[in-house]
């Protein structure tokens, strides 16, 4: 008989209490128009995320621009950003790119959620796809992670 693998809701457990509510923080207080409820699960997105890219290799990988709201976060504070990483076995790096990058595709997307699920984390639906590439809006930015391709995340301006 084969089993199921469960696949966890959440990777809060990546990080101390502390740290999250730290991230999270930084999501509301860069991101006009997001709340702290969303915050929570935009960060715990980013972490399923580099979860997933400290896992996989020769796969281009890619979070959505608002879970990458998230990842930039994470990011930013560096020293947990490195303890994460160490802790995954892989730093997950982010390198800035042009705009002539910003590729967005349903393989990529399901590329990435499969990876997710590997890592074993189901993804939320609602920070990922269309929706979360275009009508959550938040920060501005493009850049690759060391998953061989990028996470080019260009959010409108907030209205």
């Amino acid at each position: 008989m084969a089993t199921q693998t469960v696949l966890e809701a959440s990777a809060r457990h990546l990080l101390s209490e502390e740290g999250f509510r730290r991230v999270v923080h930084l999501v509301v207080r860069d991101n006009n128009g997001i709340d702290a409820m969303l915050a929570a699960r935009i960060v715990d997105e980013s972490l399923k995320f580099v979860a997933a890219a400290a896992r996989t290799t020769g796969r281009h990988l890619r979070p959505s621009k608002t879970v990458d709201m998230g990842w930039h976060a994470l990011i930013l504070h560096t020293a947990m950003y490195q303890s994460l990483c160490s802790s995954l076995g892989r730093f997950v790096d982010h390198r800035p790119e042009g705009p002539e990058t910003l590729r967005r595709d349903a393989d990529t997307l399901d590329r990435t959620l499969d990876a997710i699920r590997e890592a074993g984390f189901e993804p939320d639906p609602y920070l990922w796809g269309s929706l979360a590439d275009g009508e959550i809006q938040g920060g501005d930015c493009m850049h690759s992670e060391c998953t061989e391709g990028g996470s080019g995340c260009a959010a409108p301006p907030v209205c």
